[in-house]
């Protein structure tokens, strides 16, 4: 008996049905069946369900005669189901890689629940692609089972039938089927939730819910939208028939309301002739079952009156955001004309010669270059007043006491910067801040590029989709000083950012702590992470692509490769920051770290602390690796999609060709190395001390401290040691022919 019976009810999807059966059978868990139900779809749907059903056992196809509808075509599979779980997948959507294990351990976990609610995400006909807004329920009820009556909030989730797998023999015992007609999911997934006696939760993206241009049936102008007072209805006989459930009716009244009145709303559903039908419909059903003593919310009282108030009340609402949206327009000119004046007599002030100005990372707090150049002033030259950019308000109350700081674009904000001699950042500041004459903009940069930045991006028009070039390259022209850590940025820089500025060969203040590499600090990292003693720490950081929207593309399967590592090593894993708050988040890596498979670092606010506590680095192309090797530990590049990622971002050197470690280009070499050992033998230390060489000529962990004295104090101090300059046949450097 399989574990999962997947339902899956086929009409007219031709063109996604191989993507949608290549996404489950593929899966890394194959304990399953198909139950592919061909509901006389007109195309070709039926000969390419009996050719996977030839050459793969799990497939059992069912030929219905007539066209029956999703609901009926779903409870035609049923009866042929033999699995222990129950999941209806749409034909057009498709599962993510590992979501079935990520499932069937969930399950185990929780020891075999009445129903499984994992995540989803949007996938546009664009390219685009957008995380369930909710997810955060899912992750707040990821300790046990509970039922609805203790979280209630679980029934905010979208109420369809396929982000949930439901334990086959709980939906025999409740006779649970789907009826017919449009919205058929309303009446399964409320009653199915109400009656559950153990829900679970999985915080893990397991579905790509496919947004079709054309063809979605709930998008298709038609009477059949009318459908939903009938299905709302069978929800209310349902609750009627169980008297412990009568006290859902309160609840389940007001989202009838709200999902007909957001039918109504949308311009692609009703026919405009059948509209105020569907109002007076919606309004004789909202009366029917309204129950007693309940207050209405404000919301829903417009269903208390007639059609020609609902209409009236939409328009005098499009009225007043148009209004306000205009009003908008003399408002925002008064306030360019106030901040001019305000300018003006800012302007007229003298630069108090102690003021600097930091901001790192978009104004996220005190961070990278700057927080080390901000840490060693206040240690060496206390008389310099520190002021840092956040935000706003939140980011703010995470500053230590004693840190100063102002929210941007506040009065406090423009009065600081308007007198303040210095000004540090690793971001471009604002285009509203001015530079004043005799003021110093110091650039920190945030590592050393290997790919293509700024002017560079001018020849891959897919890697700038988004970036205002010359717009950046303006905001660079206040730059007096770039600083470097090699000879190679200081090339690239100039040649990337054709500015008036001077490159400063300081190295990387942030790096300083990864020189000196202090043995209580790495300690601490490790235990903050949870590191076992006596584990080696091998540290997982991909980079973002270019040629995928979103940027985020899964090279490796994490389980797999953390099970691969073997006892004795802890996976530890930390996404790009432009990855941090998305769809590549809820990929597995939350659920991973929750269960202990995996440490998930991304959160982690200072990345040299990740950086000290590992052992080794496995990156792709991220400029982790030129910082990483001043720590003279191992590196492995796994450069699988290098031309990919070469065509569509552009490099300014082949790192595989001079790389700072050994290169796999497939997963299999990566797990063969690590298995054999071969990831920390000579070769590798002979690749990354070359690579040291080159890239860290200028770190020798006094960065900061020349920043201070040099930059903002004036002083002279001996610069970093000769730079030793590579052959260009050994390094292969690319910004010649690039």
């Amino acid at each position: 008996m399989p574990r999962f019976s997947v339902i899956l009810p086929v009409f007219k999807v031709q063109g996604f049905l191989r993507e949608c059966l290549d996404s489950v059978l593929q899966q890394s868990y194959r304990d399953l069946e198909v139950i592919a139900v061909d509901d006389c779809s007109p195309d070709g749907c039926g000969a390419i369900l009996d050719e996977y059903a030839a050459r793969d056992p799990r497939v059992r196809v069912l030929h219905l005669p007539e066209n029956v509808g999703l609901g009926r075509a779903r409870n035609a599979g049923m009866p042929q189901a033999t699995g222990d779980f129950l999941f209806f997948l749409d034909s057009d959507d498709t599962l993510t890689p590992g979501a079935l294990r990520a499932m069937a351990d969930r399950l185990a976990e929780t020891g075999d629940p009445d129903v499984l609610v994992f995540d989803y995400a949007r996938t546009y006909w664009w390219g685009g692609t957008r995380r369930n807004v909710l997810a955060q329920i899912l992750a707040d009820a990821a300790e046990g089972t509970f039922t609805v009556a203790e979280r209630p909030e679980i029934l905010d989730l979208l109420m369809v039938v396929w982000n949930k797998v439901y334990r086959r023999e709980f939906v025999a015992e409740h006779g649970f089927v789907f009826p017919p007609g449009y919205y058929e999911d309303t009446p399964w997934t409320f009653p199915v939730l109400l009656s559950a006696g153990r829900i679970a939760t999985l915080d893990r993206i397991c579905l790509d819910y496919r947004q079709r241009r054309q063809g979605n049936i709930l998008s298709t102008t038609s009477r059949k939208h009318f459908d939903i007072h009938d299905q709302y209805a069978r929800v209310f006989a349902f609750v009627d028939s169980r008297p412990e459930l009568v006290s859902w009716r309160p609840y389940l009244h007001a989202k009838m309301g709200e999902h007909c009145l957001d039918i109504l709303s949308k311009p692609d559903r009703l026919p405009p002739a059948d509209k105020a039908e569907f109002f007076r419909r919606t309004a004789g059903m909202f009366r029917a079952h309204r129950p007693d003593g309940v207050r209405v919310p404000p919301e829903l009282r417009v269903l208390e009156g007639s059609y020609a108030v609902y209409q009236s009340r939409r328009q005098a609402g499009r009225a007043v955001r148009e209004l306000a949206r205009r009003a908008q327009r003399p408002r925002k000119a008064a306030a360019v004309r106030l901040a001019r004046t305000r300018d003006a007599v800012t302007a007229r002030r003298s630069l108090d010669p102690n003021l600097v100005v930091y901001s790192a990372f978009s104004h996220r707090g005190v961070l990278g270059d700057p927080g080390a150049i901000y840490l060693k002033s206040r240690e060496i030259a206390p008389q310099l007043r520190g002021v840092w950019v956040v935000r706003d308000e939140e980011t703010a109350a995470l500053l230590a006491p004693d840190v100063e700081r102002v929210v941007l674009d506040s009065p406090e904000y423009r009065r600081v910067t308007a007198r303040a001699s210095f000004f540090v950042n690793n971001v471009n500041w604002p285009g509203t801040l001015a530079k004043r004459p005799g003021s110093v903009h110091i650039h920190t940069h945030q590592g050393t590029p290997l790919k293509y930045m700024a002017a560079d991006l001018l020849t891959k028009p897919g890697a700038r989709h988004g970036v205002d070039v010359p717009q950046m390259l303006r905001r660079a022209d206040r730059w007096d000083h770039s600083l470097v850590a090699n000879l190679h940025s200081e090339r690239v820089w100039e040649r990337a950012y054709p500015c008036h500025f001077t490159s400063a060969r300081t190295g990387s203040p942030r790096n300083d702590v990864l020189v000196a590499a202090p043995a209580a600090r790495t300690r601490e990292a490790r235990e903050r992470l949870g590191i076992p003693a006596g584990h080696t720490a091998v540290l997982y950081a991909p980079t973002r692509r270019e040629y995928r929207r979103g940027g985020h593309v899964e090279r490796i399967d994490l389980a797999r490769f953390a099970a691969d590592l073997g006892p004795g090593h802890t996976l530890v894993v930390r996404l790009h920051p432009s990855l941090a708050t998305g769809h590549a988040r809820g990929l597995g890596l939350s659920d991973l770290h929750r269960r202990g498979v995996l440490v998930d670092a991304t959160d982690v606010p200072h990345v040299e602390d990740v950086l000290l506590a590992a052992d080794v680095l496995v990156t792709d192309y991220s400029a982790l690796m030129f910082d990483y090797a001043l720590l003279d530990r191992p590196i492995v590049v796994h450069a699988d999609d290098w031309g990919a990622y070469t065509a569509s971002r552009g490099v300014y050197f082949d790192v595989t060709a001079a790389p700072p470690g050994h290169v796999t280009a497939s997963y299999r070499e990566l797990a063969w190395l690590f298995a054999s050992g071969t990831w920390r033998d000579a070769e590798s230390a002979r690749h990354r001390g070359q690579f040291r060489d080159r890239f860290g000529q200028f770190d020798d962990g006094r960065a900061a401290e020349r920043v201070v004295r040099t930059l903002l104090l004036g002083e002279d101090m001996p610069a970093p040691g000769d730079p030793r300059v590579p052959s260009p046949q050994s390094a292969r450097d690319l910004l010649a022919s690039s």
